[in-house]
């Protein structure tokens, strides 16, 4: 675990390790670039990572493991059932959250799957602050509707505010009088809420939203991929919290709920892994019957053991105040590179990555030209830098009658892995951005050749209008 002396006075925040192993970079040419662009068909998810220079795609399973967690896996017991990694890692879960029934699953959308096939359903509707990509699909697949509600001003970019990723309240009273509490089986808060920007959710409205819920009979969960950055943003924002510990503070969000789903490859650092952590006994006997379908015996869950140990050692690093004091203000720092070259981002910077509101940076370029998506393919091209596009491309869909209905928003995530990047490559990246945005308006826009119809940005290929 890290220290830092109690009179720390520097006004720089360092990274809290030093570097034990290093692998190469993807250096490549402009020319190189293009051909591996074209033959991607325009969709970075198709190129291959030795041709990245910056890999911000996403911070799941990306980041740097410990030498503690190193350790860990050498002691992996891989016994097909009952293995001694098992009952470690379900003694980490247990301590953090406070549930008793702990599930491992291979990555946080097998948790999503396996809890929406039995809750969801025609006819049922899941609220959540907002639903990400998979979360999303997860619930769509199986005939239950996805509702947002998002606080009022989440959708103003421009403007700051401590706790944009909070759940509307009024919204939600609104949604339950009309949906009626019996069609609404399960509340997801997302923390932090990836969609829109990284953004916090505070203390209080947890308690407001599982206030209102228990009143009609509804569970809450978290979707607690990101659960350590959000808690050092409530002891960072919300004055009643600035003393107390992280570990505490996170320890009381899971009291506001009645289960969790996390992909473990986010905040508890390690490469592949996930669970669902629940109270109700009822629900968990189901969820184990369709893990065995699909997964693996409850206790490895598509896991070995040596990933079971990895993950409950990274769930405690992960509280480390120190760690979260370096990883915040490492992304306050590339939003603050960005803003100086004039890219509007979403204010404030969240935990995990800085959000490009493309629909400010290239006005011109309508959604139906997939703006982000085009963005995403000029920053590979100016300096092999591979980031994600959050908008039409992953949003966008046809309506009932067959016509074009574009995302609300067009974002570009900066999502930035765990412990492996240096202030270095964050200054290089900050440059790739300046020089794209001295000629924004000769960005061209793009156009989908073949896609699928469920999770389309995935796979989809694309070309130049």
């Amino acid at each position: 675990m890290y220290t830092t002396p109690a009179d720390w006075k520097w006004k720089t925040i360092i990274e809290p390790h030093r570097i034990k192993t290093v692998e190469p970079l993807g250096f490549t040419s402009r020319k190189e670039r293009e051909e591996v662009l074209s033959k991607a068909f325009y969709n970075v998810f198709n190129i291959p990572a030795d041709k990245v220079l910056l890999d911000f795609l996403t911070d799941s399973g990306t980041g740097a493991m410990s030498a503690e967690q190193w350790s860990a896996i050498m002691r992996g017991d891989e016994s097909y059932a009952g293995a001694k990694s098992f009952y470690n890692f379900e003694a980490a879960v247990r301590e953090l959250t406070g549930y008793d029934e702990i599930i491992p699953v291979h990555q946080g959308r097998a948790a999503e799957r396996i809890l929406f096939s039995f809750i969801g359903g025609p006819g049922k509707a899941i609220v959540s602050n907002s639903h990400f990509d998979t979360t999303r699909a997860n619930v769509e697949a199986n005939g239950a509707e996805a509702i947002d509600l998002p606080v009022k001003g989440a959708l103003e970019f421009d403007k700051p505010a401590p706790f944009k990723g909070n759940m509307n309240i009024t919204a939600l009273k609104e949604t339950i009088k009309e949906r009626g509490p019996e069609n609404i089986p399960l509340c997801v808060m997302t923390i932090t809420n990836n969609s829109l920007g990284g953004q916090p959710v505070s203390m209080e409205n947890l308690r407001e939203v599982h206030k209102i819920c228990a009143a009609h009979g509804i569970p809450v969960f978290l979707d607690m991929a990101r659960f350590a950055e959000n808690a050092w943003f409530i002891k960072q924002r919300e004055k009643e919290y600035a003393g107390t510990p992280v570990k505490d503070i996170a320890h009381e969000m899971f009291k506001y709920a009645e289960g969790c789903m996390m992909s473990s490859k986010k905040d508890a650092l390690v490469n592949i892994g996930g669970f669902l952590a629940l109270k109700d006994q009822k629900w968990a006997a189901r969820a184990r019957q369709i893990l065995i379908l699909g997964e693996g015996f409850p206790t490895y869950g598509g896991l070995a053991g040596r990933d079971l140990e990895a993950l409950a050692v990274g769930l405690r690093e992960v509280l480390d105040e120190n760690y979260l004091a370096y990883r915040v203000r490492s992304i306050e720092y590339f939003g603050e590179g960005l803003r100086r070259h004039g890219v509007p981002i979403i204010e404030p910077p969240g935990g995990h990555a800085v959000y490009v509101d493309v629909k400010r940076f290239l006005p011109n370029l309508p959604s139906e030209k997939f703006p982000a998506q085009s963005l995403v393919c000029e920053l590979y091209l100016e300096g092999g830098m591979r980031t994600v596009e959050i908008g039409t491309l992953m949003f966008g869909r046809r309506d009932d009658n067959g016509d074009f209905l574009p995302a609300p928003m067009e974002l570009v995530r900066i999502a930035v892995p765990r412990r492996v990047y240096t202030q270095s490559h964050i200054d290089l990246a900050i440059e790739i951005f300046g020089e794209i945005a001295k000629r924004r308006n000769k960005i061209r826009g793009l156009k989908i050749v073949d896609a699928p119809p469920v999770l389309a940005h995935f796979t989809a290929k694309l070309k130049p209008e």
